[in-house]
């Protein structure tokens, strides 16, 4: 490219990004900061949409940095389309003439639309301190922390967490624990919540289309633009059948024989895909043998409630499901190492601490006298076999507490459990 159309080009980014206000606070931004003192390269990851970009202009404004303290640029920009390995020197170029501070830092939002992209990143992360964000275009987000292992740090920034969702409605927190009447709006915005997701321009419009987009974008550009056009069938097939049974078992084998898709390595690596474009996740069944949990069926999830809720075949009316979904976003959000455990019965969750069991949880939208035996016995289960003295059965209103053999039962609304640590 021309030295002077990338000037512009940059000219013009630096301009909106500094004109374009954040509205949504994201929580991660601490961790973000601290990382950063780091003196590492930090890779901000996460499915498309979920506010990467945002959230490098929160970090600045935190910093306080000011105009010639940062370079902001965005490889998605069309206008850098014929970018090439070359032109980043063009970069260090623009940034002298025009004065930036020495050790200026670099935001760089998708960075993987150009190739060799480390290479320059390695040569420069002595002198500058750098913000990379990593979309699912022509390399995947999870592939960037890969490239830069040992070299780098990486984050990961999931759709509006339940206390973010809030701000954005411009529900605040004061007296929550105490104001009955500030709990009844907020059991409400949960309703909207567990339903519709937490994709900030979702929240923010209100507009369900939205998610359709978001996901038709990932499903033909990220995934089966990787894989040729003779696949795209079978990655619709697939996708069909994950995004109508979050919070349920699947396997290779299983998929391989409702979708007709006769190669068990071609499920496999579509799978994958789905996985490392951050629209889905998958838990394993806990066994101390790391084969045996490679073995056993695994629950899939969704990054965000909407997407299975709007698009899902029936599933917008499946809220347990939803409630579990939603636990599972969480608890990979709270950097948690779970799996699911099941013997006699099943618990939803146990979460793993070091090599010890720490916790273990049943979601379940409404205990009854037909499931509440099951649903306590499938959490006693896992409590008696990790010697666990208590646990945590979520659901969608119910509160109360139940001892059993000595062992100590909470069962808590979801929406509590969301805000707990919460300040105010």
């Amino acid at each position: 490219m021309r030295r002077e159309d990338i000037s512009f080009v940059l000219f013009a980014q630096q301009k909106d990004f500094e004109e374009e206000k954040p509205i949504i606070k994201r929580q991660i931004v601490g961790k973000a900061l601290d990382l950063i003192k780091l003196n590492l390269p930090l890779v901000i990851t996460g499915v498309r949409r979920c506010g990467k970009s945002y959230l490098l202009k929160i970090i600045k404004d935190e910093l306080k940095l000011k105009n010639k303290e940062y370079l902001y640029i965005n490889f998605n920009d069309d206008r850098l389309a014929n970018f090439e390995i070359e032109d980043f020197q063009k970069i260090l170029d623009f940034v002298h003439e025009q004065r930036y501070d020495e050790k200026c830092f670099f935001f760089i939002d998708e960075i993987q639309e150009v190739e060799r992209w480390e290479k320059w990143i390695d040569r420069i992360k002595e002198n500058h301190k750098i913000v990379i964000t990593g979309s699912n275009s022509k390399l995947l987000s999870s592939e960037i922390s890969t490239i830069l292992t040992g070299r780098s740090l990486s984050l990961w920034l999931t759709p509006l967490s339940f206390k973010e969702f809030l701000d954005a409605k411009k529900i605040f927190l004061e007296d929550w624990k105490i104001d009955l009447k500030k709990q009844a709006i907020i059991r409400s915005a949960f309703s909207e919540y567990l339903q519709d997701g937490g994709f900030p321009k979702r929240v923010l419009t209100g507009k369900n289309i939205i998610i359709k987009e978001l996901y038709e974008q990932i499903l033909y550009r990220d995934i089966a633009d990787r894989f040729g056009k003779g696949q795209t069938k079978a990655i619709k097939e697939i996708s069909v059948n994950l995004l109508s049974k979050p919070s349920s078992l699947v396997s290779i084998r299983q998929i391989s024989s409702l979708t007709n898709i006769k190669n068990l390595g071609t499920v496999k690596s579509i799978l994958d895909a789905f996985e490392n474009a951050f629209l889905f996740f998958f838990v394993n069944k806990f066994d101390f043998s790391v084969k045996k949990q490679i073995q056993n069926p695994r629950k899939v999830y969704s990054i965000d409630n909407g997407i299975p809720s709007h698009l899902g075949f029936r599933m917008s009316g499946d809220k347990g499901k939803l409630l579990e979904n939603l636990t599972a976003i969480e608890l990979k959000r709270r950097e948690k190492d779970i799996f699911y455990y099941s013997d006699k019965n099943e618990c939803d969750f146990i979460i793993r601490e070091r090599n010890e069991i720490a916790e273990a949880i049943q979601v379940c939208y409404n205990l009854t006298e037909e499931n509440k035996q099951r649903e306590i016995n499938g959490l006693l289960g896992a409590m008696e076999k990790f010697k666990l003295r208590t646990g945590l059965i979520l659901t969608q209103e119910q509160e109360e507490e139940i001892k059993i053999n000595g062992k100590i039962i909470e069962v808590i609304p979801v929406w509590k459990w969301l805000l707990q640590g919460v300040q105010k």
